[in-house]
């Protein structure tokens, strides 16, 4: 299985990237294969919403910065992993930026190969998933009917993964 994780944290030693640094180490000891793209580091502009991709762009977005990196991916992956912070109770800017332009790629159809979705989402406050659970559960597992691989949470201020929950998240990539 070829799987896409996108990282939202600007922070690169924080929580989110110990989290997906656990999933990877456990995926090296698997067959799978993956990508690790910091959308927070990349030129991915919002969405216009003019509808371009939908009319004379047949599927194309009409604005041509680093979301042409992740177009390329989402046509050769098997799994999607969406990581990041809880900012303002949802997901961080700049992976509500990448979200939002997979609408060209995305609708009305997905890449078929495309078939599995998970989460992993950090946050200094236990009860601040809300947002973010309702983005995963309507964008991903309704609409797009991708396969539910999970959500895995950490609460608590960087640096503060605990070894317990990185030895699960290791174990998830490990036992895909």
């Amino acid at each position: 299985m070829r799987i896409l994780i996108l990282n939202g944290s600007p922070r690169r030693n924080g929580n989110t990237s110990q989290m997906i640094k656990a999933f990877c180490e456990g995926l090296d000891k698997s067959n799978h294969s993956y990508d690790v793209i910091d959308v927070a580091r990349m030129n991915i502009h919002g969405c216009l919403a003019c509808e371009y991709c939908h009319g004379k762009g047949n599927g194309q977005c009409v604005q041509k910065d680093d979301m042409l990196k992740v177009y390329a991916l989402l046509d050769e992956v098997d799994m999607l992993v969406i990581a990041s912070p809880i900012y303002y109770h949802g997901i961080s800017g700049q992976m509500k930026c990448c979200i939002d332009r997979f609408y060209a790629k995305l609708y009305p159809n997905k890449p078929e190969r495309l078939t599995k979705v998970a989460m992993f989402l950090s946050s200094g406050d236990p009860d601040m998933y809300t947002g973010a659970m309702f983005s995963y559960q309507g964008d991903f597992l309704d609409y797009l009917k991708l396969e539910d691989m999970g959500v895995f949470t950490v609460q608590g201020y960087d640096p503060g993964v605990p070894q317990e929950k990185l030895e699960e998240i290791r174990m998830f990539g490990e036992t895909l």
